[in-house]
């Protein structure tokens, strides 16, 4: 199933594996970083991006692709909707069914608020379920919050709100006890304790794990959790667009069933959006670890009803996804696969990088070897270097891989490749919006009453996030939306109902002289093949 090429390369790989086992290679100065990512991350590409012409970040840079969206028409008119027939009627509004909505529903539902989820696929349909490697947690005598908070800041380039950062590394560790409680069945050792790792940029072993299923196993606990307490969801819903109340406060929401396009009424005191990222949209055409959902609509909801957007010009290309067989492209290959000490080879069988520098870094570094280089390995649908997997073994016994990455091993399994005794190829992939909708420490927007957890969240990571602290962010940020959401709601008495801002939005379109034939929020992609 290999190019003569690709055996070629292989053979080389095979070759120096003994040795490249051994090999220490530096890390990068601060200089060598900062020129490696202007000259090759995709968020430097200037032409890939637009300047917003209207709105709260008017005059700032965002994905072409999401400024189509964000620039694009509502997808109902505010004069046909009866703002007066209301189906649902709750404390808490939850717009999505990932680990961050989940989190949220039960701290709502901890502190007696009526809580709903609304999700336009099924619960548990989300990029949470697909995350493999990990969650980090400062819960080890050599560790603490304040070296995690400095791993962090410095991997997101200083650009982290301070005040978010310090919530999620200072809450980490009940964070984990709370998931253990729960029922998450992490990797312990026989005494109870919990195993940990290494991930990209990390200076402590911190990563907290369930084998290599370790989004599914929370995300399995949560929805179990959910269903278990009763709190409703409403499956294959899509929320359309955020309700204001007449004094300008989140009030509800228009849904629409996702099959027989009904239009829906839900109506709260307070709304919280956990909608995820927008790996689907497919910037620069790359392909995407993310799930079928991942659209970006929780950024384009709160941005027509005026809220702010923090950072949404950088996005994270995880620097392996499944670059062959064509059947996995895009596929998500664990860091946990360079934790457990494969490294990164090029085509010539060479180590080019440290193998557990950070994303943004190890991305750029891959793209420059498969372009300026030219040393990447050629297949028959691209290009991309080896992951060299048997080096796993080569280090830590025969049988490592099964144990600590069996879905790997059965990813590339369907395809006849064993990764025990084959190296397998990998490219960068779409996998995180680092950027999104702006919060303060209590999780609420720039809007009274919308509450934001999770990926659509911008500022947690700065521009560049670390291995294991979006499943973290999810738990934190999620049990953090669901408190204050809930208690926020107690005190709440909802106006009239308006969605006077849609109306608004359009006038100032048309007023910059923005004409599109799209609607948005894009709900699913399309990949319907045209002529």
């Amino acid at each position: 199933m290999y190019t003569k090429e690709m055996l070629e390369s292989m053979k080389k790989v095979e070759a120096n594996r003994a040795a490249n086992a051994v090999l220490e290679p530096r890390r990068m100065t601060a200089e060598e970083k900062d020129t490696l990512l202007k000259t090759y991350h995709p968020d430097y590409r200037q032409e890939e991006f637009e300047v917003l012409s209207i709105g709260p970040n008017k005059g700032e840079k965002v994905p072409k692709e999401l400024a189509a969206l964000l620039q694009a028409n509502s997808r109902i008119r505010p004069e046909e909707i009866d703002l007066s027939h209301v189906d649902y009627d709750v404390d808490v509004l939850i717009i999505g069914g990932g680990g961050a909505g989940a989190s949220a529903a039960i701290e709502a539902d901890n502190a007696g608020a009526k809580a709903m989820i609304v999700t336009k696929l099924r619960i548990g349909d989300a990029n949470t379920m697909m995350a493999e490697g990990g969650i980090q947690a400062a819960d080890k005598p050599n560790d603490s919050p304040a070296i995690h908070y400095l791993d962090a800041f410095g991997g997101g380039h200083f650009a982290a709100k301070p005040e978010l950062l310090y919530k999620l590394v200072t809450e980490a560790p009940e964070a984990i006890q709370w998931l253990n409680n729960l029922g998450v069945e992490f990797d312990k050792a026989p005494d109870g304790t919990m195993i940990t790792t290494h991930g990209g940029g990390t200076s402590r072993k911190r990563m907290h794990a369930a084998k290599d299923y370790s989004g599914a196993e929370i995300m399995r606990t949560l929805r179990d959790e959910v269903l278990n307490r009763e709190i409703p969801v409403v499956d294959f819903t899509a929320a359309i667009e955020l309700i204001l109340d007449e004094n300008g406060k989140a009030a509800g929401a228009v849904l629409m069933n996702m099959e027989t396009q009904e239009i829906l009424i839900a109506r709260a005191k307070t709304v919280i959006i956990a909608t995820g990222g927008a790996g689907r949209l497919h910037y620069q055409g790359f392909p995407t670890s993310n799930h079928y959902g991942a659209t970006a609509d929780g950024l384009v909801l709160a941005y027509r009803a005026g809220a702010k957007l923090l950072y949404p010009d950088t996005l994270q290309y995880h620097p392996t996804g499944a670059a062959y067989p064509e059947q996995i492209f895009g596929a998500l290959v664990t860091e946990k696969v360079r934790s457990l000490g494969a490294k990164l080879i090029n085509a010539d069988g060479e180590v080019f990088m440290h193998p557990l520098e950070t994303r943004d870094v190890s991305a750029a570094s891959i793209i420059r070897e498969c372009s300026d280089h030219g040393k990447g390995v050629k297949t028959p649908e691209g290009v991309g270097v080896w992951l060299d997997t048997p080096m796993i073994e080569l280090k830590g016994g025969e049988g490592t891989i099964e144990k600590r990455i069996p879905a790997m091993m059965r990813m590339f399994g369907k395809y006849d490749i064993d990764i025990r005794k084959e190296p397998i190829l990998v490219y960068p992939t779409l996998h995180y919006q680092n950027g999104g909708i702006d919060i303060s420490s209590n999780g609420q927007s720039s809007i009274e009453n919308l509450f934001v957890a999770g990926e659509a969240v911008g500022g947690i990571h700065g521009r560049n996030r670390l291995m294991g602290n979006s499943l973290l962010d999810i738990i934190v940020f999620g049990r953090n939306a669901g408190r204050n959401a809930s208690a926020k709601a107690k005190e709440t008495s909802t106006g009239a109902l308006t969605l006077a801002h849609v109306d608004a939005y359009a006038k100032e379109m048309k007023e910059a002289g923005i004409v599109s034939n799209m609607v948005s929020p894009k709900l699913l992609p399309d990949y319907r093949r045209t002529k």
